[in-house]
């Protein structure tokens, strides 16, 4: 039984502030961030796949994996899916799809299954990073982007709009998570959409194409799809769409149709946050060489058996709460794993944020030496930003604060769920949450190595 609780109102519209209005109704944006951003990209390709091939000094590597992998979970919290407005790849989409697009629909089996995708290929990249050392190998990082750009475009030619985006790329996935507890958000307005005619915020109109991402603000409950790309802000003849703050992961407690397949990369996402953090701690080497002896002298074999029980185990432990919540919800296991699977994703984000602060904040100068470098100059030295008790204290307070967002998203959904037994259904949930992020904790005390 389900409870039903009007969600807060609206905050301020910051459309109502005028230069915001105005520069995102301009046809600069989001070019002028989206082309730059492109040029860029193009220089990390060449450079990662005809730079030095040594990590540490190839520029390509540290402007992708102690910068911009870094940032982009800072963002989605902050900004949602604005990176996906200004990505190489939905750029060159929009590019290759209008000179020579085919603009096919999108074919059912990628809307039916397309998160599916979504959840495989961030698995296999994490498996193959670790295993075929693409971080640590700047040819295997262009190999990848090189990849990820060529699927996108292959997708340009074949379908409509940024069918890429939507269905099928592994990072627009995690945006997609991220942004359910991120900070903003845009909503059209219901009162005014319900006299509307022309659907310009879906089809397009001469100020502006359709949501590229196949969204219509009308029916919008998700930040998940929204790349603030403001093509609806530009085209709604209305004025009906608004962009306003809100209490972080307060998406979260109010979700009326949740989906196993998105609580599942949730649980998936913690396994990978542990398979980061515990393949840096110094005594990793040691535990791999004794995994390898047993498994056949295969370090690859070793990590994969590592891997899988790294993924298995917290979908395992989330399934196993949501047995014993679902007796009080009075529904199936699996819908309740689905339901307060959400309740995960504050508790991801924070871990993936604190993981890769180390990598900001203790190699981050590698950024600057290795871009003077690139253009002829001579810079080195320590590679810190900040030491490294600082660094910890900010992953602690980091994860705590994803700690204190998860519990509080699974008590709103208990609360709707199982109104008289909340207390009850909420405490397994509650366990495992705090259990994984006293792991995470634990594992940001230990020392840690560069991987770069």
């Amino acid at each position: 039984m389900t409870a039903s609780a009007p969600q807060p109102g609206p905050a301020r519209n910051l459309l109502d502030i005028p230069w915001v209005r105005a520069f995102l109704k301009s046809p600069l944006y989001p070019g002028i961030f989206a082309y730059p951003v492109l040029v860029v990209f193009g220089y990390i390709v060449y450079a990662l796949l005809w730079g030095p091939t040594a990590a540490s000094a190839n520029v390509g590597t540290s402007l992708t994996w102690v910068l911009w992998w870094p940032l982009i979970p800072i963002a989605m919290f902050t900004l949602g899916r604005f990176w996906c407005a200004i990505c190489p790849f939905g750029t060159l989409i929009d590019v290759v799809g209008k000179a020579v697009g085919l603009g096919r629909p999108v074919p059912v089996f990628l809307k039916r299954y397309g998160i599916w995708i979504i959840d495989a290929t961030f698995i296999l990249i994490t498996w193959s990073d670790h295993v075929f050392g693409v971080v640590e190998n700047p040819r295997g990082s262009g190999y990848l982007l090189g990849a990820m750009a060529t699927a996108a475009v292959v997708t340009a030619v074949l379908y409509q709009r940024r069918t890429w985006c939507r269905y099928l790329c592994f990072l627009g996935g995690l945006n997609g998570n991220y942004s359910r507890a991120s900070m903003v958000e845009l909503r059209a307005t219901p009162d005014i959409c319900a006299t509307c005619t022309t659907q310009s915020c879906y089809k397009g109109s001469a100020a502006a194409p359709g949501c590229p991402v196949f969204e219509f603000p009308r029916m919008m409950q998700t930040s998940a799809n929204c790349n603030f790309c403001a093509n609806c802000v530009k085209s709604c003849p209305n004025d009906s769409i608004r962009i306003s703050t809100r209490p972080p992961t307060r998406e979260l407690w109010f979700m009326n149709r949740p989906k196993f397949e998105e609580s599942f990369l949730a649980a998936v996402i913690v396994g990978i946050v542990i398979v980061q953090n515990v393949t840096m701690i110094g005594w990793w080497g040691g535990l791999l060489e004794r995994l390898t002896a047993l498994l056949l002298g295969s370090e690859a074999l070793a990590f994969t058996a590592a891997f899988i029980v790294a993924m298995v185990l917290p979908i395992a432990v989330i399934a196993a709460a949501a047995h014993l919540s679902a007796r009080h919800t009075g529904e199936t296991w699996k819908k309740n794993f689905a339901r307060f699977g959400y309740a995960v994703i504050a508790l991801d984000l924070a871990g993936h944020i604190a993981h890769n602060l180390f990598h900001l904040l203790s190699e981050g100068k590698s950024v600057l030496y290795t871009t003077i470098n690139a253009f002829g100059g001579y810079a080195g030295g320590n590679l810190a930003v900040l030491p490294m008790n600082v660094v910890q204290g900010l992953q602690f307070l980091v994860v705590g604060l994803g700690i204190v967002g998860s519990l509080f998203t699974a008590y709103q959904i208990a609360r709707r769920a199982a109104p008289g037994t909340w207390k009850r259904a909420v405490l397994p949930h509650a366990v495992v949450i705090v259990l994984f992020g006293l792991l995470s904790i634990y594992l940001f005390t230990l020392p840690m190595v560069h991987r770069v």
